[in-house]
């Protein structure tokens, strides 16, 4: 993969603790980062669900830069054009630390 194709603009959300009125801990969903990325769509399916509804599952590969992706954990989400895809799981390709692929379903709504 060449830096060049990482064209895209995600933005990684998580949970960061913060501290309420009562001064409990709690954690809400905040953007972490945003960072460059390439895109691309795996495979999707259809599915019909109870009273006529039909389901959609489509996954995706999201290619980042190592050095800006190391932090991202399976906890996290990414959001891309006012698109949800949550991360299924994290691979270093040959543990080369050069890119991560991060791959993702995206959330229908």
């Amino acid at each position: 993969m060449k830096i060049n194709e990482l064209r895209h603009r995600i933005d990684v959300y998580g949970k960061i603790e913060i501290e309420n009125e009562l001064e409990e801990v709690d954690y809400i969903d905040s953007k972490i980062k945003t960072i460059w990325a390439a895109i691309i769509p795996q495979t999707a399916s259809l599915q019909r669900g109870q009273v006529e509804t039909i389901l959609s599952n489509t996954t995706h590969k999201i290619i980042v830069r190592y050095s800006t992706g190391k932090d991202i954990t399976q906890n996290m989400y990414i959001m891309f054009r006012g698109k949800r895809f949550d991360i299924k799981y994290i691979l270093n390709p040959y543990f080369k630390n050069e890119f991560l692929e991060i791959f993702c379903s995206e959330v229908i709504e």
